[in-house]
């Protein structure tokens, strides 16, 4: 009987200070692992916001870049037909177009189909200008009603970059 009681005296508090130390083990590797997911997830979003706004930036640089006006002036018209540098405008909005695919994945889709909207709307304002032209006009002639049409095209891009902008704001 003295022997139990004589175990029993240091088991106890053995096993007393066993689960303690188990119960604090488990709750500073429960803390440490939420700790570890919640700065894992403010790194992604850090990461993403970045994305986020290099999307913006490039959905406005697009924009600025399939503007008629800047896009004629860019390209040369030299020695070239209407109807040629008709195709080479429309092959420029469609490749600056694919190169910009990707970044509908981090705008709003209200601005992505703002931004489709306007690159459709210009698209369709240099088809009306080339329809102005006769067969053996110059790459000058269309780039003249392209930049005389040009002013309601322009108030499509100014109002499409608006709203990327204010979305961009809200990022912060």
């Amino acid at each position: 009987m003295d022997f139990i009681s004589e175990l029993l005296k240091i088991c106890i508090p053995a096993l007393i200070v066993f689960f303690t130390a188990f119960i604090l083990i488990r709750l500073f590797l429960k803390n440490e692992t939420e700790k570890r997911l919640i700065e894992s997830k403010a790194q992604v979003t850090k990461e993403t916001t970045m994305l986020r706004l290099q999307a913006y930036e490039r959905m406005i640089l697009f924009l600025e870049r399939i503007d008629p006006s800047s896009m004629v002036m860019r390209m040369d018209k030299n020695k070239i037909s209407a109807s040629n540098f008709h195709l080479q405008l429309l092959a420029t909005i469609r490749t600056e177009f694919e190169h910009n695919l990707a970044q509908q994945l981090y705008i709003s889709n209200e601005s992505w189909q703002k931004v489709i909207n306007t690159k459709e709307e210009i698209i369709k304002q240099i088809n009306l200008a080339k329809g102005k032209m006769k067969e053996n006009d110059s790459a000058l002639d269309l780039t003249k009603i392209i930049i005389a049409n040009s002013t309601t095209v322009r108030a499509l891009i100014i109002s499409s970059i608006s709203m990327l902008k204010k979305e961009a704001s809200q990022l912060f």
